[in-house]
């Protein structure tokens, strides 16, 4: 299995309403260090319906302005139809809506 399926096999456990970031998605993969190829990876997702990359964010809970489906103004409205609350500045509060895989047995 290529790094490249680890990261859409993590992406798609993202449950709806929560958002990963970047590095998490790294940590998750056993490449704590490979947040950018996280990224890369993402930019060529094969399945955007079933790999919702649009609920990965920068550490600092940012859209990405080059989003690879249309621009943080797409990934915005994407993350807000999933009830994700995003601001005016294209952020999102990860205290508040960051994904817990250890934690959130809820989802």
């Amino acid at each position: 299995m290529s790094f490249y399926d680890i990261v859409y096999d993590v992406v798609r456990q993202i449950p709806k309403g929560r958002v990963a970031t970047y590095g998490q998605i790294a940590v998750l993969c056993g490449s704590p260090r490979a947040s950018r190829a996280v990224g890369y990876a993402l930019h060529f997702n094969p399945d955007p319906e079933h790999i919702p990359c649009f609920r990965v964010l920068n550490r600092f809970g940012a859209c990405a302005p080059a989003f690879a489906f249309g621009g943080k103004e797409v990934q915005a409205r994407l993350l807000k139809a999933d009830g994700v609350e995003v601001s005016e500045d294209f952020i999102v509060d990860l205290d508040k809506f960051r994904w817990n895989p250890f934690s959130d047995s809820e989802e």
